[in-house]
């Protein structure tokens, strides 16, 4: 088969506009469909492999009778999220039935971790299947392999062959004019746990390139509270009854100092030594609000160890801390699935965290983080214009690197201003502060450099049907036609940017595509952690029932009141009018597990 012919064959579904094709490599016009892959045969033509895709045909664009039945009764995810988000009633009804509630988990949890390769399949320097790509954890997966090098266009073949630039780029379309607050009342408090619990395992090492990850765990270790080095967490640790090092200043159990604990941590040479803590990841001592999340997680931990010492006085400091470690490790993908992607979704449908949903399903309890992932999670649209506490207004310059904020203030407050103020809104564009829009450079940069194919690419992989037009992807027109300019075509709309500039849902905080993209990875990722597996998830593995009740009974604000002398207002979401109400009757910190 020669080029011309490819072209008539392939015209139908990828719209070809180009000329001169003799050189050009066929798997640059994405052939393939419906997650058929493209194998160059020869110099100028191609194959499709459609093994287990349920289509057939040279393209794999004929789909098999069950194919064509599931496309058929599948119903569109606006209608999905129009019904999860509406019809309380009849959520609470369901959720009040067991079997119900947890078989519609259970069908939650697998239709979107299919989505996700297992074990992983490409990586930036592999585009095709090798064994390096699978047991190199230094670098990120990918979900789909870069855009062939040969290709006569960043994206293909679609588009000009010089993208935007960068910055002139993120300026017209992502800068900030006017706070976006966001609909679904999300608060400071939300937009800080999302930082703290993903760097975790995103961690770029840039001194290698954006497709290599430091985070050799790929999933939720905590190396963000205690290292992600065994040399790290040993000068963490106290060595004794399980426990971390911390200090006491003015009443307040802190994370102990450098001084004390000698460890890399980014803080400006103009910060005195005595006021630099130490932490588990070293870049928390940039804002409050990390460090405010490290202390109560230290906190918890050796909480957790006293409760752990009580019940077996005959345990050894380390099992005492690996224990402890497991349970932290369990109550937060609790607090993440019940508490964050709760609110995060809007739905009035319940989620549980229940491992032994899966038990009966084929499951990999192995997780690697994929560079679209950590790309697609950018959301610094979040953070305000300024900080309010207690009345004082800090800017970006104060804020950054003061750990003043914490020792003046207390976690207490802290807590409670960041969960009184509205954080931005993700989607939509046009919403990220000046401080922060560096970031998002830096992310379509490395996107470029990755060769990440456009985002309509990925809308085909996860199901969603590819935007005809930027006016049908933004919702605008003016923003359309200057996208039009700069790009195109839509089939040559970058990935990052294209997450950002979708019109929002209806009263929510982005669109369908970060959604349906980012639900799969999540979920993927928590429930692939090896404390879900049947040979982990008993009581034994925590320190028998009381520790195991203790992350079957996890919450957000459990986990702050349990660690305070008297329990402020927490939630993901700004107070409502029944919140106040509620907060009227504030508690003293529970004993209870």
């Amino acid at each position: 088969m020669k080029a011309t012919r490819i072209i008539l064959l392939l015209a139908p579904f990828c719209f070809l506009k180009v000329e001169d094709t003799t050189a050009i490599n066929p798997c640059c016009y994405y052939p393939c469909q419906n997650k058929g892959i493209c194998v160059n045969v020869g110099k100028e033509d191609y194959e499709c492999d459609c093994t287990r895709t349920g289509y057939y045909g040279v393209n794999c664009s004929l789909p098999s009778f069950w194919s064509r039945v599931h496309t058929l009764l599948k119903p569109k995810p606006s209608f999905m999220h129009h019904l999860l988000t509406h019809y309380k009633w009849f959520w609470d009804i369901l959720g009040s039935i067991s079997f119900l509630r947890d078989s519609i988990m259970r069908y939650v949890l697998t239709a979107r971790s299919n989505l996700i390769s297992s074990p992983p399949t490409y990586n930036s320097d592999y585009h095709y299947l090798s064994w390096e790509g699978y047991a190199n954890v230094s670098y990120f997966t990918r979900l789909l392999p870069p855009v062939p090098k040969d290709c006569p266009t960043p994206s293909g073949t679609l588009g000009y062959k010089e993208l935007p630039d960068v910055k002139k780029l993120a300026e017209e379309f992502l800068l900030r004019r006017t706070f976006i607050p966001d609909p679904q009342d999300t608060n400071l408090m939300f937009a800080f746990f999302a930082q703290h619990f993903t760097h975790q395992f995103f961690r770029t090492d840039f001194k290698r390139g954006p497709g290599f990850t430091k985070a050799l765990g790929h999933g939720v270790d905590l190396s963000h509270i205690y290292g992600s080095t065994l040399e790290r967490q040993h000068h963490l640790r106290l060595f004794k009854d399980g426990k971390l090092k911390y200090q006491v200043i003015k009443g307040e159990v802190l994370p102990p100092s450098v001084k004390d604990v000698p460890i890399k941590m980014n803080y400006p040479s103009t910060l005195p030594e005595e006021k630099r803590f130490a932490i588990g990841h070293d870049t928390f001592g940039l804002v409050p609000g990390l460090m405010m999340y490290a202390t109560i997680w230290l906190r918890e931990h050796n909480r957790v160890c006293d409760i752990l010492k009580e019940e077996h006085p005959t345990w050894s400091d380390e099992q005492l801390f690996q224990t402890t470690r497991l349970i932290l490790i369990g109550e937060t993908i609790k607090i993440v699935i019940e508490d964050y992607v709760q609110h995060l979704s809007g739905y009035n449908f319940k989620m549980t965290f229940n491992p032994e949903l899966l038990f009966s399903e084929h499951f990999q309890y192995r997780n690697r983080i994929a560079v679209e992932f950590n790309h697609l999670y950018h959301w610094h649209a979040l953070m305000p214009d300024s900080f309010n506490i207690k009345d004082q207004e800090f800017s970006y310059e104060e804020f950054l690197f003061n750990t003043d904020i914490l020792l003046n203030f207390g976690t207490e407050a802290l807590v409670e201003a960041f969960s009184k103020q509205r954080a931005g809104r993700i989607g939509g564009g046009k919403n990220i502060h000046r401080n922060v829009l560096h970031v998002a450079i830096g992310a379509i940069e490395h996107g470029r450099h990755l060769r990440l194919q456009p985002f309509n690419q990925y809308r085909k992989w996860f199901g969603l049907t590819p935007y005809k037009s930027f006016q049908e992807l933004t919702g605008e027109t003016e923003v359309a036609a200057r996208l039009e300019e700069l790009y195109g075509h839509i089939d040559a709309l970058e990935f990052f940017p294209a997450l950002l500039l979708e019109a929002p849902y209806k009263n929510a905080i982005f669109g369908e595509s970060m959604v349906e993209m980012g639900a799969p990875f999540s979920l993927k990722g928590l429930m692939g952690n090896p404390i879900c597996s049947p040979d982990y998830w008993k009581p034994s593995t925590f320190g028998g029932q009381k520790g195991f009740n203790i992350v079957n009974t996890a919450t957000l604000q459990k986990l702050v009141c349990l660690n305070v002398k008297k329990c402020p207002y927490v939630a993901f979401h700004v107070p409502s009018d029944a919140d106040i109400d509620s907060e009227e009757g504030k508690r003293e910190p529970s004993s209870e597990l």
